[in-house]
């Protein structure tokens, strides 16, 4: 009867008035080595100029945990922007007009590209954002750029047409050192089987991050300067690497990392060895996979 009526709810009740439902987790602030809650991390979260929330793509938990951390954050700040990897530069100008309602939702779902979970993992935070009046930034790099540089290397951005070429940030880095070393090992063996294509994968990895990290700091300047919160997986933002190294290097100062970790048993986490992938951790319950 319970999940009726909340289902009932979420269809008609507008989207910034649906409240996360409670999902099970431990708030760990990694900073000053002691458990918290969801509260406390909002209300530190909106002392900063951006924010990450690191995900694992497929840990539902941490999505609804994503929006109730939105909800806590709106009620301290109104101007917020919501940047996700999620969507791809070249839809921005759909993104836009399905938030300024010139457009349905089906037209938008149709062309944006939206990944396989969106409506349940990522929809509440579009809708929220949305009757917030919040901007949403489709901060990622087309997935056929990044496809290119996998097989090619960076010389297949050099190589982009103009009316291509914006869709991929204007300036990349990708230096060997230990954002390199942890993407090899998270390859796990599945990579290509040399070091020359594996290089390459990396190339592809940092030009998602240049360009997530440039779409937001754009974004913010175009703003006037508000908080984004930016959701990515995990590995774009833990240690303060990836998207999150390039994002303080375009001259962000105040930035906060977040790293959401599905674990079997909340009562048996220990933080330490985690400590150091973010200022924030938050532990999920890891949900059993489907037979």
């Amino acid at each position: 009867m319970l999940t009726t009526l909340l289902l009932a709810l979420a269809v008609t009740a507008p989207a910034d008035t649906i409240p996360a439902l409670w999902t099970p987790h431990r708030v760990y602030d990694a900073k000053h080595k002691r458990y918290s809650d969801l509260e406390a991390l909002a209300a530190e979260a909106v002392k900063h100029e951006v924010v990450f929330f690191g995900e694992q793509h497929d840990d539902g938990n941490a999505h609804r945990l994503q929006r109730g951390l939105m909800e806590a954050v709106a009620r301290r700040r109104s101007d917020v922007i919501l940047s996700l990897e999620m969507f791809e530069r070249d839809v921005q100008g759909l993104l836009d007009d399905y938030l300024a309602d010139k457009i349905d939702e089906a037209t938008f779902l149709k062309a944006s590209r939206p990944w396989p979970n969106y409506n349940v993992d990522y929809r509440p935070l579009v809708e929220f954002a949305k009757a917030k009046g919040w901007k949403v930034v489709a901060a990622n790099v087309p997935r056929r750029i990044a496809s290119a540089t996998a097989k090619e290397g960076l010389a297949a951005v050099a190589a982009l047409p103009d009316s291509a070429r914006r869709w991929a940030a204007a300036d990349f880095g990708c230096p060997k050192d230990d954002y390199f070393e942890r993407f090899g090992q998270s390859m796990g063996g599945h990579g290509p089987s040399t070091p020359e294509g594996m290089m390459r994968f990396y190339e592809a990895q940092c030009v998602k991050d240049e360009t997530m990290a440039e779409s937001i700091v754009r974004a913010r300047a175009a703003g006037g300067a508000p908080l984004v919160i930016h959701m990515n997986g995990a590995f774009h933002s833990d240690y303060r690497d990836g998207t999150a190294e390039r994002v303080a290097r375009r001259g962000v100062k105040k930035m906060l990392v977040i790293s959401a970790l599905p674990v079997p048993d909340l009562d048996a986490v220990e933080p330490k060895p985690d400590r150091k992938k973010g200022e924030w951790l938050i532990y999920t319950l890891r949900l059993p996979v489907a037979k």
